[in-house]
């Protein structure tokens, strides 16, 4: 447990030592025998948090709701499948109308009464930017209750879009995953991470990703991630998650410039320690520790069937 403690304070300082200790002294307390409970999993926690709350970009949430909307307003339709959510119109068929990429204008909001005869829903109106056309949107909320952080199904806010886009389009930034996508084709695609990257725009994204960031990286390659809003729920794809404003190799000046290629990368090579191979390929899934008499061995699963070998620390054999 104690090596553990010493080895929070040589990387990260006392301050995030300092709360493990708080953590334990806690427990102890308790009566509770916290000795065997302090793990390299308990460790790397409160390191990543450390990290992540020193890179924090931390940019201003979005912050709207439908009493402040004005005539006007305009919603990306992300989906076709939001003409299910409108009312009917006598003068057109719904089913035939595709209104993926649209642009619908906000008109009006009414209070619509339920088969009961109750006042529990809202009727939004809109009009379409193509076409002229209007469209009767019905949500399953009183208008009263669509406040702050409620989103209307299949439609992405273009206010929203605007509000990050005006804080980090034209930046440069670093940014932390590896998942990239075609911009072209929206297939996923090797990506690197750790590396600067400049944000070229931020457009309307999908039904679960409200946003699509288009970046050009420091070689040239141009690319694409969905992002969320920082208030989200859905962990590791809000801006935060993904980028960070410093050199993250900076925080480690013992890794070599090859090794921190091989890292950007997400490739491992024999002999780079633990540290090493877990900036590349993330946490693993689970970790089997077995001690003999030539050392320590260490067994890092990933999905897949992937896992690392290790002796005495050392990257010693992989199968990716």
């Amino acid at each position: 447990m104690w090596r553990g403690i010493r080895y929070i304070f040589e990387k990260s300082g006392f301050a995030i030592a300092a709360v493990l200790l708080s953590l334990l002294a806690v427990a102890c307390g308790t009566g509770i025998e916290v000795t065997d409970h302090v793990t390299d999993k308990d460790v790397q926690r409160v390191l990543e948090q450390g990290e992540i709350k020193q890179q924090s970009i931390s940019l201003t949430p979005y912050d709207d709701s439908l009493s402040v909307w004005r005539v006007g307003k305009r919603f990306w339709v992300a989906d076709n499948r939001v003409r299910e959510l409108m009312v009917h119109q006598s003068d057109y068929d719904l089913d035939t109308i595709n209104l993926a990429g649209h642009v619908l204008t906000f008109q009006d909001a009414i209070s619509a009464l339920s088969y009961t005869g109750d006042e529990n829903k809202v009727d939004i109106w809109f009009v379409d930017e193509a076409d002229s056309r209007s469209y009767v949107y019905r949500f399953g909320m009183p208008k009263e209750a669509v406040g702050r952080g409620v989103s209307l199904p299949l439609l992405i806010d273009m206010d929203l879009v605007e509000h990050y886009a005006q804080q980090i389009q034209g930046k440069d930034y670093f940014i932390r995953t590896p998942i990239w996508y075609d911009r072209a084709n929206e297939q996923m695609m090797n990506g690197r991470h750790f590396v600067k990257v400049h944000i070229d725009s931020v457009l309307p994204g999908n039904v679960v990703f409200p946003m699509r960031l288009l970046f050009t990286s420091d070689t040239g390659e141009r690319a694409m991630v969905w992002m969320t809003e920082n208030t989200s729920s859905m962990l590791g794809r809000d801006f935060d998650s993904m980028f960070s404003l410093n050199d993250p190799h900076l925080s480690y000046p013992t890794i070599t410039d090859a090794t921190w290629n091989l890292i950007t990368r997400s490739q491992v090579v024999e002999g780079m320690t633990k540290e090493e191979c877990r900036l590349s390929l993330g946490n693993p899934k689970s970790i089997n520790e077995r001690p003999d008499q030539s050392g320590m061995k260490e067994y890092w699963y990933y999905d897949g069937g992937s896992y690392l070998y290790f002796v005495d620390g050392l990257l010693n054999q992989f199968r990716r």
